[in-house]
């Protein structure tokens, strides 16, 4: 007697997502773009090493212009419409970034600031005797 055939379906489940968070990390190196829902949960992301960029070049504007386009492109994709910015970083692809999402056609609903500033720092070394 033959065994039942069972079809193996896909793992990855497609939901509608209207709502998103996108994840700025822009550092002197690199600038990551991630893309969430609401709960944080990733949808898509993309950093400027992944498309290509190598070296110096990772750490440029227009590199990071690419990154947020790829990763923009696949999260509306999924159903995004609306989404806020969260940026962190002091790096050089902040601005363009933002800019790339503006003209991407999704509606920005906040733009905030998260990079960690502290508040008063480490305790300085104890000052060198002569």
């Amino acid at each position: 007697m033959p065994k039942p055939v069972r079809k193996i379906a896909s793992r990855k489940t497609r939901r509608e997502i209207t709502k998103g968070v996108i994840h700025i990390r822009a550092s002197f190196n690199n600038t990551i773009v991630t893309v969430t829902d609401i709960c944080g949960q990733v949808i898509s992301w993309s950093s400027a090493g992944t498309c290509g960029f190598k070296g110096t070049k990772k750490s440029t504007p227009f590199a990071a212009q690419t990154a947020t386009e790829n990763a923009i492109r696949a999260s509306i994709d999924q159903g995004v419409k609306q989404a806020g910015v969260m940026m962190s970083g002091p790096g050089p692809g902040r601005d363009t970034a933002l800019r790339a999402i503006r003209r991407s056609g999704v509606i920005l609903n906040f733009v905030r600031d998260v990079t960690p500033m502290p508040h008063n720092g480490c305790r300085p070394p104890k000052k060198k005797r002569v």
